[in-house]
Formats: C-alpha cells, structure tokens, sequence
C-alpha cells in the first residue's frame, strides 16, 4: 500500500535536528520518499493532506510491563519494596494468559493514542503478550525477565529463538529481572548464554538506595560492577531505572556503551530517586526513556517522561540548561529505538521502517510556534497525537483505533478479567 503524507512538516530525528517543510510516502512497511513535492508523481492507495502538522518517529516505549494494566491505581502511595512484595507480587501469582492478553491490548490502545509505537516489555506469560501483539499490529520487543522466582538460562535461551522468529513486527532481547530477585549461579549462566550468543543483556538495575545497599552486602561490591565481573555486559546491554549508580558504574556504563534507561514518573511516585541523567548523557552514556508498568506510573504517557527528565534533572542539578528538549526527545525516539535493537526504526529516513506518528500542531497548547522541539517535549501530551503508524500501517487515526477490535469490547474484556484477578 502506497500513502502520500503532504503540506506538512517533518521531524526526522537525524542530526543536525531541524523541521523541514517536506512531504512524506511510504510503500508497505517502509519510507519511500521525503523532501519536496514533485510534478511526477506515482499513484498512492490513500493521500493525507497534513495542514501543516508534524511528521516524526513515533516514541519507543523502552521498559514496559505492558499487562501490568491490571494493577492501575491499585498499588498506590507505598515504597518500592513494599509496593512489590506486598502488593504487586501476590497478585501477578494470579495472572493467567487470558488476562496478560487483554491487558496488554489495553496497553496498546493507551501507547498508540499518546504516540508510542513500540514498547520493550518485561513480563510472564510470553505466549500470550506475544498474541495480543500479533492481533493489535503493534510493535514489541520482548525483555527477558528470568529470576529466582521463575525462568532459567535455558529458557531464556528458548525464548530467545522462538520469540525472535513470531513476525516481523516482534523481537527479544536477554534480561532478567534484578540482581536483588536472581542468584548469583543463575546470573552467571545467563551471562554465558548472552556470550554465547553475543547478545546485550537488560536489567533492573540501581533502582533504590536499599537495593544497591543490599548488593553491596551480598557482593561487596554495587549491582553493576559484580554483573560487569562475570560477564554480563560483554555484548553490550543496559539498565533500567539506574537512579543509584556510583562513580564506577558509570565508568563500566560510559565504556561498554550500556544504555540507561530511565523512569523518572516511577522513580519519583515511588520516591526511589531522581536520575542524574544530565551526568550520565555528559559522560557520553546513551539514554533511553520508557514509562515504567501502570501499577506504578500510573499512566503510559511519553510526553511526561519527557517533561520529567528534562524537569526533574534541572531542579536537581539546579542548572536550567540541563536535559534540553533535543537531548530528551532523542532518548524518548532514536535512544530508545536503539536500545531496543530497532535500528530501522531509529530515524524518518527513506528504506527505513515507516513507524512514524502525526503531531496536531492546530492545537492552543502548540501554539505560537516558537520552537516546535521545545513545545513537543514542555507544551505537548497525548491529545496532539492525531495519527500513529506501525510499519506503515495506520493503527490509531483522530481518536478511531484499527487493532482488530473495538476500545469498548477491550475495556469489557480487560474489566472481565480485572474482576477474576481480585475476586
């Protein structure tokens, strides 16, 4: 399928970052042609006159735990250690397939309509998420998550081959849960399979004071160090949240080239921290920005990710100049994308992927037009989301969905299994 995006403007996200007044075509899954109209053109299946709006990468979504939907608002107000061992641990022992399923459609509709178009998930039942991705078009990266509660080496390994040979629009990467839920022998092999492979390997990691504390005691040594000493990080990799890391972390971070990804809506409503993100992206580390699980965000809204990162690192570091829109929103679309291996999906440029979104700039929240950059990352939210694309594909469209089921029959489903789940 041929479609003409026109009289419209573009945000490739390649450096320099500029908007250019510019149409765009995509062909199938990818982008054809961007620049300036042309006297010869081909015939295009649809043609979408933009009047003036902005075209650009849709943002990644790099650590997710998409199903944990069915704990919105429910786990609230509580520190991180009691918030999981108390709270969210007892009833993901009663999530099924069929919930993980319809929660994570749920999932889906809310990333679309705030201009996500893929996510790096980290949850259970891996069958069905990779279900609910198929029936929804969407894009995802599936995150290992191994622990000590379930999931070994070897099944990493299993999921490694199987997920990563569903459909083009599904990948995996390794991970494993924390260092503080997996043993240090189950962490070893991991590691071992990541070098077999030559594979990057993703965590949580750094979270909390108490979690690094805790390692320290275990280990002698912080999270990162002891992971980085038997091997973890050979083929690169990451970690998520990273709002504790210590002046050695960084150094392994910055010459490994492991990416941090970080949480700032989470970290702050569990008062886990603030990550120095500033410090992390002076010291050349690369920077991805994801939302966290609903349990506890509680929204799946990149745009306050952004503001966040870029908010939360000026007031602590008392510097307004640090996290500046650029740097944030190359985190929350080319940073993200790369961490999450989706190196066609990193840029608006021809032959790559076309996983774009379209930005309504005819909105008093956009208006006037100062610097679009800085409006998108400190004025934007989800309601200047008029369109978003997976590989080509028009998935969400000014409110309408085209996932393969109405919004109102997944919200009945998602509230079905909701009421099982805590009945």
């Amino acid at each position: 399928m041929k479609i003409r995006y026109y009289n419209g403007r573009v945000l490739s996200m390649q450096q320099p970052l500029a908007v250019q007044e510019a149409e765009l075509w995509t062909q199938d899954d990818k982008i054809s042609y961007i620049g300036p109209t042309k006297a010869d053109m081909p015939v295009f299946d649809r043609e979408i006159e933009l009047k003036g709006d902005l075209l650009m990468p849709g943002f990644k979504n790099a650590h997710a735990h998409s199903a944990m939907t069915f704990l919105r608002s429910y786990a609230d107000d509580l520190p991180l250690h009691d918030w999981l061992y108390e709270a969210v641990f007892p009833h993901e022992a009663r999530l099924d397939g069929d919930a993980v399923y319809w929660m994570s459609r749920l999932a889906f509709l809310e990333y679309l309509s705030s201009g996500i178009t893929a996510c790096f998930d980290m949850y259970m039942h891996l069958d069905s998420f990779a279900a609910a991705q198929a029936d929804s078009g969407f894009r995802c990266v599936i995150c290992g998550g191994a622990n000590d509660f379930g999931g070994t080496a070897e099944s990493t390994v299993r999921e490694f081959e199987t997920y990563n040979a569903k459909n083009s629009l599904l990948s995996y990467r390794m991970g494993f849960h924390a260092e503080y839920t997996t043993s240090a022998a189950l962490m070893k092999e991991l590691a071992q399979a990541a070098a077999a492979y030559k594979q990057p390997m993703f965590c949580h990691n750094a979270e909390t004071k108490d979690e690094v504390a805790g390692c320290i005691e275990r280990y002698h040594t912080t999270p990162t160090v002891y992971m980085d000493s038997i091997g973890m990080f050979e083929y690169g990799g990451g970690g998520f949240h990273c709002v504790h890391l210590s002046e050695e972390d960084r150094r392994i971070f910055q010459q490994r080239q492991l990416f941090v990804i970080a949480n700032p809506a989470s970290n702050m409503k569990l008062a886990s921290g603030i990550a120095p993100l500033w410090e992390y992206d002076a010291a050349g580390i690369p920077l991805g920005l994801g939302t966290d699980g609903a349990a506890s965000n509680n929204a799946l809204n990149m745009f306050r990710e952004m503001y966040l990162a870029s908010g939360l690192s000026k007031l602590l570091s008392n510097d307004p100049k640090a996290m500046p829109a650029e740097t944030v929103l190359r985190a929350a679309t080319t940073g993200s994308a790369l961490a999450m291996g989706l190196t066609g999906c990193d840029v608006l440029a021809v032959g790559k992927q076309a996983d774009l979104i379209e930005i309504d700039l005819q909105q008093p929240n956009m208006q006037p037009e100062h610097d679009i950059i800085k409006n998108l990352v400190y004025s934007a939210g989800p309601q200047n989301v008029k369109r978003s694309v997976v590989a080509g594909k028009i998935l969400y469209e000014e409110g309408i969905y085209h996932v393969g089921e109405t919004p109102e029959y997944i919200y009945r489903k998602a509230a079905e299994a909701k009421q099982r789940l805590f009945a």
